[in-house]
């Protein structure tokens, strides 16, 4: 009996993420399948409900909203920052993107939309924010026996060996 994809499986896939005007953005039906652990962070929220329940074999191509995919657009992630902040070996022109740190320390993208004397104008949502995108999958492998073993309690005084 195949297992069917829950929050814990590791599954490994071919899928294709293309725009509904059919521009592909990327795929791996032409290269090696990707494998993905189901609560990480490995693909979006809404890409995980789109797998799960599924099982090996599945095919499936589904039509997944802004919010499904990489979120709506907020104008409010978009900034200005000062020429100075750019390296000079690499100056910013528009459509280049850049990694950049957040306060917490994370590393995020930015993308540069406009270049007003001393200041460029940073743009932090996800290019694909705000668009809907098919995502098609080929279901290779679930493996939900990993899950079970991250679950089982560890030996403790009151929890028997079983």
């Amino acid at each position: 009996m195949n297992d069917e994809i829950n929050m814990q499986s590791l599954v490994l896939m071919h899928y294709s993420i293309t725009l509904t005007n059919g521009s592909n953005i990327e795929s791996s039906f032409d290269d090696e399948p990707v494998e993905i652990t189901m609560g990480h962070g490995d693909v979006t929220d809404g890409m995980e409900l789109a797998l799960f329940g599924l099982k090996e074999g599945d095919e499936q191509t589904l039509t997944l909203t802004p919010e499904q995919g990489f979120g709506v657009r907020d104008e409010d992630n978009i900034h200005d920052m000062p020429l100075s902040d750019f390296p000079e070996e690499l100056p910013p022109e528009i459509g280049l993107s850049y990694s950049f740190e957040s306060p917490g320390g994370d590393e995020i993208p930015g993308t540069v939309v406009d270049l007003k004397g001393e200041d460029v104008k940073i743009d932090f949502n996800h290019p694909l924010a705000g668009q809907a995108i098919v995502f098609t999958v080929n279901i290779l492998g679930v493996n939900n026996a990993h899950a079970a073993i991250e679950a089982t309690p560890e030996d403790t005084p009151g929890n028997p060996p079983q």
